[in-house]
């Protein structure tokens, strides 16, 4: 009996003998890979033929801060990782999967950066100034290089896969900044190019209103933007872009001019569309008393628009029945009249009109007849000196008074 007792503690033996000789001999610093098995709230089991299993930290499986383990893995995943210590008498095995991911990212990092390699990138975190993402190290996007346009609130790009490159690497810092604006900008700029290329002065396209400012509206017309100029969105005056369109309306525009050293491109929505003067012939006849408003008042007469796009002259002799020394005694700008059409010449887009000719003359007054004038009277000046007459007897004879007797002598 004490021989089989023996006996099998032999066996037993060599079997925990041959099972220890299985096992994985670890030591601090060895690379390792094992199999995710269990996921806690901080920390995953990993079996890799040890004793017992290990243990990953929640801050050891990531470059970047997780919530949850299985934010990292899952189970059943392989992993390949590091082993930070080793406690056989305490049965604990502390194994690091963020120190193997930052060591062979670094140097695929390195290889990004020297071929501007672009590549794929999920947004891990969202935090005050832009974006991290986990490339095995911490990677930061800042918040001016994720779009190509300004970006109020990001909150919705955590999970998001971006198309980046490598901006800037600093491995002795542990620094790593990427951008997806460099990407964007670069396809940008390829397609401008094609675009600007394609494109013909005259051409009609549709597009879609991307931005409005004071001065115009910029338009997509197939990945490259286009400006409509305020005074270009419609034959009527228009104050302010918003008043005819919107940010996301589509619109079709005419190619007035295209720069390509420049990359500018002039477009059109009024010349896209019937202008006033096309349809004015059909509208308006020689003698048809319109209704207008006064545009422009100059000192040769006034400008009347009676129909968007169109705008006549009323000569100042055509304003009053009465005299005028200016047009400003009687119209002001913005004040609505009725004229009459005395000539319309749609070729040279000019129209003659008149108000005068829509009001009814003044009554003539009757004048006075004139009186003939009675023939004048000569003046006589009087003189007040009793030496001197008028009178010619008297004056002849007071000569013959005076010199007679020296006449006679000279006889």
């Amino acid at each position: 009996m004490s021989e089989e007792i023996n006996v099998q503690e032999t066996v037993a033996e060599e079997v925990n003998q041959e099972a220890m000789d299985n096992f994985v001999s670890l030591k601090k610093g060895d690379s390792v890979k094992g199999t995710i098995v269990k996921i806690e709230d901080n920390q995953a089991y990993v079996s890799l033929g040890y004793k017992y299993d290990g243990i990953i930290p929640i801050r050891e499986l990531s470059a970047v801060q997780v919530e949850n383990a299985a934010d990292a893995v899952q189970i059943g995943q392989e992993v390949e990782l590091k082993v930070v210590s080793i406690d056989d008498n305490k049965e604990v095995l502390l194994l690091s999967k963020r120190l193997v991911d930052g060591e062979k990212a670094w140097d695929q990092l390195q290889q990004q950066f020297d071929s501007k390699e672009v590549f794929e990138a999920v947004v891990a975190d969202v935090v005050k100034g832009g974006l991290v993402v986990d490339l095995g190290v911490r990677a930061f996007i800042p918040a001016s290089m994720v779009e190509r346009h300004f970006v109020e609130d990001f909150s919705d790009y955590k999970g998001r896969t971006l198309r980046v490159v490598v901006k800037e690497l600093d491995r002795e810092n542990n620094k790593v900044i990427l951008s997806q604006k460099d990407v964007l900008d670069a396809e940008f700029e390829e397609n401008k190019q094609k675009v600007l290329a394609s494109l013909q002065a005259d051409q009609e396209l549709e597009g879609t209103v991307q931005r409005l400012t004071p001065f115009g509206a910029f338009v997509d017309i197939g990945g490259v933007d286009g400006l409509v100029h305020v005074s270009e969105l419609s034959w009527e005056h228009v104050a302010h872009p918003k008043d005819v369109v919107s940010e996301g309306q589509k619109i079709r525009v005419k190619v007035l001019k295209v720069d390509a050293a420049a990359g500018k491109i002039s477009l059109s929505v009024k010349a896209a569309q019937p202008g006033p003067w096309d349809t004015a012939a059909a509208q308006f006849k020689i003698g048809d008393i319109v209704t207008g408003t006064v545009r422009r008042i100059v000192t040769f007469g006034a400008f009347v628009e009676i129909a968007p796009g169109v705008e006549g002259l009323v000569h100042i002799s055509q304003i009053a029945h009465r005299h005028i020394a200016t047009p400003h005694e009687v119209l002001k700008e913005g004040q609505e009249v009725k004229a009459k059409i005395l000539d319309l010449n749609v070729a040279e887009k000019r129209v003659s009109l008149s108000i005068k000719e829509t009001e009814e003359a003044p009554e003539q007054t009757e004048q006075a007849p004139r009186q003939e004038r009675a023939p004048k009277t000569p003046k006589v000046e009087e003189i007040n000196n009793p030496n001197v007459s008028l009178n010619s007897s008297s004056m002849s004879y007071s000569l013959a008074e005076k010199f007679g007797d020296k006449l006679s002598k000279l006889k």
